[in-house]
């Protein structure tokens, strides 16, 4: 397993593919030195006594020692210690973890693959592609970022009806050693830092579609491959320096009629299980946010209950039932997240079929648990700022600036008018104020609001896989037996 400065050594070597507001920028440019703060944490986490066993697995392939983002779950136990590892690690970094992506991506591609080879009985090597790109994945400890988001073009239509059909990524060409895609795929988390883009469908596509049901791994500086790179860090400080600093990444990646040879293709032209792995990437990922989005919730409960705090409010009802609100919510989501770790089968759910075994025998956590948790912690964003703004006051958005807090013909005074609570240091006060405008308002703050509700698929999209995936017949037919109607079941009370 690599170290941390192993890594960034590693993309300091990488083609210069990267562009950010007009310029070309190499990977470790100062501007990205907050993501890979945040990346960082997942290497160093290894060797941490009081996370490594979360943060290391044993690797179906080789038997060795992995980081457990390089890994396919195995068992229920793996889907609890991932769904705890991303808690851990994103309470230490105070947000996403950034890594997840990958590790989500590669547990569908290695479902995916595997099944389409059966329905291409000798002629497709997808899952022996997969099982040897992931061996050097895990044997030099790679990052991965999933590219699924397409740009998708006109809303309404499918990718076929495109009146551009370079709205979704597609095949152009096939080769004897490859393919050729062209498209671009938006809204993709750290791939800027990333070794490996693994591309996956982003839907359910059709028969006529099958130029877009690809999936594939190529380097992230390959050629033919451009990245537009958004960068959001909380805003440097020169005196009041913070724990952490930290930010992340997004790119729209542009693929010009790139060559993907065939040992890196996993998907050509097998439209139902592109839409299968699409599903399985959502449903990987809506697991990792029952660790992600209760550890940004307990960093809202810190921020809600320390600006009670420092305002001398904490023990007035209103603020306590705003406090519960924010606990609920965060531990609703992640009881989710456990019991579908806990409920974790080789199956997925398929509409009008129930449970069907899909895959080598990998674990994948229940999609109804996933979707539920993430749902209701997705719709939760907005409100959980509304909460911790109520309890701050206006406080946040006028605070003064670092520059005016150190001025010696300020310090004095500003310290005076800016202690709330005698109890409490006024300096850490002032740090406790700044640290919560960071979350609140700052800079990063909004983006990473939209990316807790969008993140892994906006709450719309939970909502239809709930009630497509839900056994709503059985609760017809237990109200018809109750009512003693025809049609009932007895056979209803147990959920069948």
């Amino acid at each position: 397993m690599r170290t941390k400065e192993q890594y960034i050594e590693r993309l300091r070597k990488m083609r210069r593919n990267l562009y950010h507001d007009g310029d070309k920028i190499d990977r470790d440019d100062e501007i990205q030195a907050p993501v890979l703060n945040v990346m960082g944490i997942t290497f160093d986490a290894v060797n941490d006594p009081d996370l490594k066993d979360l943060c290391t697995a044993t690797s179906h392939l080789t038997g060795e020692t992995i980081n457990r983002f390089c890994h396919v779950h195995q068992s229920t136990d793996d889907l609890h210690k991932k769904q705890d590892m991303t808690r851990a690690l994103c309470r230490k970094a105070g947000m996403c973890i950034q890594r997840c992506m990958g590790t989500d991506a590669l547990n569908a591609v290695n479902a995916a693959s595997f099944e389409a080879d059966k329905v291409n009985p000798g002629n497709t090597s997808y899952h022996q592609n997969f099982l040897k790109w992931l061996e050097r994945f895990q044997k030099e400890d790679l990052v991965g970022s999933c590219a699924q988001t397409d740009m998708k073009g006109e809303r309404l239509k499918r990718p076929i009806q495109q009146t551009d059909p370079d709205m979704y990524v597609h095949v152009v060409e096939k080769k004897s050693d490859g393919i050729v895609v062209r498209g671009c795929k938006l809204h993709i988390s750290e791939a800027s830092i990333s070794d490996e883009i693994l591309v996956v469908p982003t839907r359910a596509l059709g028969p006529d579609e099958k130029d877009y049901a690809v999936a594939f791994a190529v380097p992230s500086d390959y050629e033919g491959v451009k990245q537009v790179v958004s960068i959001h860090s909380q805003y440097k400080r020169k005196h009041i320096k913070r724990g952490v600093d930290i930010g992340y990444s997004d790119s729209y990646i542009i693929f010009e009629d790139c060559f993907v040879p065939w040992e890196r293709v996993f998907l050509c032209g097998e439209n139902d299980h592109g839409g299968m792995c699409a599903l399985l990437f959502a449903l990987f990922h809506r697991h990792s946010y029952s660790g992600c989005k209760p550890a940004i919730g307990d960093v809202f409960l810190g921020l809600a209950a320390l600006a009670a705090e420092y305002n001398g409010i904490e023990k007035t009802p209103h603020v306590k039932e705003m406090m519960a609100e924010i606990i609920k919510v965060s531990e609703l989501g992640y009881a989710a997240g456990y019991t579908a770790s806990s409920m974790g089968k080789p199956e997925v759910i398929i509409p009008g079929l129930g449970s069907c075994p899909y895959g080598p025998g990998s674990y994948i956590p229940n999609s109804i648990y996933c979707n539920v948790g993430r749902c209701l912690t997705g719709e939760a964003v907005f409100h959980e700022q509304e909460l911790i703004c109520r309890i701050a006051g206006g406080i946040p958005s006028t605070f003064p600036y670092e520059g005016d807090l150190i001025h010696p013909d300020l310090k004095e005074v500003l310290a005076k008018y800016l202690n709330r609570n005698p109890k409490v240091p006024v300096e850490d006060q002032i740090k406790f104020w700044m640290t919560l405008g960071d979350y609140t308002i700052g800079s990063m703050a909004g983006v990473m609001n939209y990316g807790n509700y969008h993140g892994g698929g906006s709450p719309i999209m939970e909502q239809i896989a709930i009630t497509s995936q839900y056994d709503i017949k059985a609760r017809k037919k237990l109200i018809k037996y109750l009512a003693g109607m025809s049609g009932g079941d007895s056979k209803a009370i147990m959920g069948k």
